[in-house]
C-alpha cells in the first residue's frame, strides 16, 4: 500500500503542476496563503463552536445560532484548505509522504477530526434545545479542539522530522 502511495507521490510532484508551484518565485507564497487562509476559516469556526459547546466566553447566541452562522464558512474554509495543502503537497510530495508527521496528521488526526467535526455539527441544534448545555456536548466540544490542537502541533512538526532516504 505504501508503495503505490510513494507511486502517485512520485507522478504528482513531476507533474507540470507540483514542478510549476515549485519553480515560480511567486506562486507558492500564494498557495501556502490559500492553504493557511483556508485552515484560518475551518479551525477558527471549529473552534467558535467548541467554545460554545463548552461553555467558554459569552452567550450572545444560542449554539443553534452559531452553528447556523458559521456553517457555510466553515466548510468554506476546509475545501480552501484542502486544495491549497494539495497543492502544497504536489510540490515535494514524496518527501512529504515519506514524513511520520504528515503520515499522522493526514493519516490518522485530520479523518478524526474530520468524523468528530461533522457529529459535533450533526448534534449541535439538539445539544442547543437544551435548558444547560449536555455534559456529552461540552465533552465532544473539548475532545474536537484537542484533536484539532493535535492536527496543528503534527503540521507544525512536519519539518524537523526528517524522511527516510
Amino acid at each position: 500500500m505504501f508503495h503505490l502511495a510513494i507511486e502517485f507521490a512520485r507522478w504528482l510532484q513531476s507533474t507540470k503542476l507540483g514542478v510549476g508551484i515549485l519553480e515560480s518565485g511567486w506562486v507558492y507564497p500564494y498557495v501556502q496563503l490559500m492553504h493557511f487562509t483556508g485552515l484560518s476559516l475551518w479551525i477558527g469556526t471549529n473552534l467558535l463552536l467548541d467554545l460554545r459547546l463548552i461553555g467558554v466566553g459569552r452567550k450572545l447566541n444560542t449554539i443553534p445560532e452559531l452553528f447556523d452562522a458559521l456553517f457555510v464558512w466553515n466548510w468554506i474554509g476546509f475545501f480552501i484548505g484542502i486544495g491549497g495543502g494539495f497543492l502544497l503537497y504536489s510540490t515535494a510530495a514524496i518527501t512529504f509522504t515519506r514524513n511520520p508527521a504528515f503520515q499522522i496528521k493526514l493519516g490518522i488526526l485530520i479523518p478524526l477530526g474530520v468524523i468528530l467535526h461533522i457529529y459535533v455539527q450533526s448534534k449541535a441544534r439538539q445539544w442547543g434545545q437544551a435548558e444547560e448545555t449536555p455534559g456529552i456536548a461540552k465533552l465532544m466540544g473539548f475532545v474536537e479542539l484537542l484533536v484539532w490542537l493535535a492536527v496543528v502541533t503534527s503540521a507544525i512538526l512536519i519539518p524537523y522530522f526528517a524522511a527516510e532516504p
